[in-house]
This record gives C-alpha cells, structure tokens and sequence, in this order.
C-alpha cells in the first residue's frame, strides 16, 4: 500500500456540482491493470483516469477506466484530465496546444485560459459507423423517437447507440427504460438528442445518455456522446466544418453541464468544457 495523490474534478461545468465528476490518479506509476480497474470499481464514478508517464510524442499519458472496464477514450475524462496536467504542472501549453496519449492514439488539446476559467478542448478519434441493424426499441423509446427515425450505432472508442428524439420536452420527460437499454447490442448503451426548443436558452442541443450496460444508469455529461451527435449531424448536413454549438446534458440528474462542440475547418469533432476542482488529498491503495 502506498499514498498517491488524489484529485476529484466536476468536468462540464460552470460551477462546482453541475458537471460530471471525474476522479484523478496523477501518479499511477507502479499500478497494474487490475489495480487501476479496482480503485475505479472501488470509487464508482463514472470514469477514473491514471496519468503514467507518456511516449516522447505526447504531454501526458492517461488509461481511462469505468467501474467495469477500461475504455480507449472519453470525453469528460479527457477535458478533466487535461485541466489536470495543465494545474498540476505535468505538462506545458505550447501556443495553447498539447497532445494527449490515450488507448485510442494521441489525441490535439487546446488549452484557453487559466484556473477556474480554463476552458480545455479535445479532439474526438473519428467516429465510425458500425454495420449493424437497428434495434427493436422498448415503448418508451419508440414513442420518444422523432418520426421515421432508426437508431445507429457509432463509435469514437466506445461504441454508442444514437437517438434523435421529437422534442425537447419530450426527452427531458422521459423515464428510461434501463433493462431494454441495457440489453442493446453493443455494450448496452445509448445517447438520445433533440435540439433546444427555443433558441434564446444558452444552447442548441438537449443530450441524455444512458449506459446500464456498463453499470451507469445515466451519465450526468457525456463527452464521447456528444462528439458522436455532433459527427451523425455532420454527416447529415446539418452541421458544417467552422460551425460551434453548445449541448445541454445533466438536469434530470441534479446538474447542469455544458458542452462545447466545435467542428473545425478539416471536419474534425472537438469537445469542450470548464472543470472545476473539488477535492484535493490522497488515496492510501
């Protein structure tokens, strides 16, 4: 057993308590697999994230894991970490870039800011399609569905089912039915959206994701989710290369987050956020 320091962040958000939180190892070094996936079972956030030491063409490191499993990438973990390396001094903005290693590759970050104003963005792996046929939805999630829409399956590093929803209201309302999502193929996991219903409110897209699957009945902001939404809008048209927008994600769980999204001028899906630091102290393991 050894004492490391231990940081726990609220990612996607503007104030403490309205975001996702995140746990931080910020040196894991000596810690295997099995240990990593313990302390994150043993915390039992939605992500927990380990910074070892990086490959000479990265800032920083980091393994990403869910009480059940590791993931290549995440979203909110990924701003949440980069804030870290950044306060933490672990690594150095150079013109406001660094670079990211994760499973899923080596990710861009952007870094504007400083402090509780730091606003971090990352960029998304691309998103994927996978061939694989629509699902029969339960009741609940028929009936939310906008007109004529199918479910998809895409992937960034994890794969989630995708659901526009008619309205708003209508997925704010909506009671999920965790037994039927977590039997979807896949992992058991799906994000719906709906754009805002007025455009006057601070954001333009509504997203609630869903994950029993992995053992997160619902994620309170879900970056991963949110570059997958803004990439299927991509594809459709609806969004161009050079647009932004914000997403709102978290009230129906006592939050409030807001998400960032950025297209740049190459079609790339950027994600982004403030954090806030909450908890600062060790963890004996």
């Amino acid at each position: 057993m050894s004492q490391r320091r231990f940081l726990q962040l609220d990612v996607f958000a503007a104030r403490p308590g309205s975001g996702n939180p995140l746990a931080v190892i910020p040196d894991a070094e000596g810690l295997d697999a099995a240990a990593m996936q313990a302390i994150a079972a043993w915390l039992d956030l939605s992500e927990t994230v380990f910074f070892l030491p990086p490959d000479d063409s990265a800032d920083y490191r980091i393994r990403i894991f869910t009480p059940k499993m590791e993931l290549p990438f995440a979203g909110h973990p990924s701003v949440g970490a980069a804030w870290a390396a950044v306060e933490l001094g672990l690594a150095t903005p150079v013109d406001g870039r660094l670079v990211q290693q994760c499973a899923a590759g080596l990710l861009p970050v952007r870094v504007q800011g400083g402090g509780r104003f730091r606003l971090l963005h990352v960029r998304s792996p691309q998103a994927v399609q996978r061939e694989i046929a629509a699902p029969e939805l339960p009741p609940g999630l028929t009936a939310l569905a906008q007109p004529a829409s199918q479910a998809r399956l895409l992937n960034n590093g994890p794969d989630w089912w995708l659901l526009e929803a008619a309205d708003e209201t209508a997925l704010r309302r909506y009671t999920p039915e965790l037994a039927a999502i977590a039997a979807l193929p896949a992992g058991g996991k799906l994000a719906a959206f709906a754009p805002a219903a007025r455009p006057d409110v601070g954001y333009q897209y509504v997203v609630r994701a869903f994950a029993p699957g992995v053992g997160i009945n619902e994620d309170p902001v879900t970056g991963s989710a949110n570059a997958l939404v803004a990439a299927h809008l991509l594809a459709q048209g609806r969004l161009t290369p050079g647009q932004q927008y914000r997403a709102s994600q978290g009230r129906e769980r006592g939050r409030n987050g807001e998400v960032h999204v950025q297209v740049d001028e190459e079609g790339h899906i950027w994600i982004g956020g403030e954090v806030q630091p909450v908890i600062d102290g060790q963890i004996d393991w």
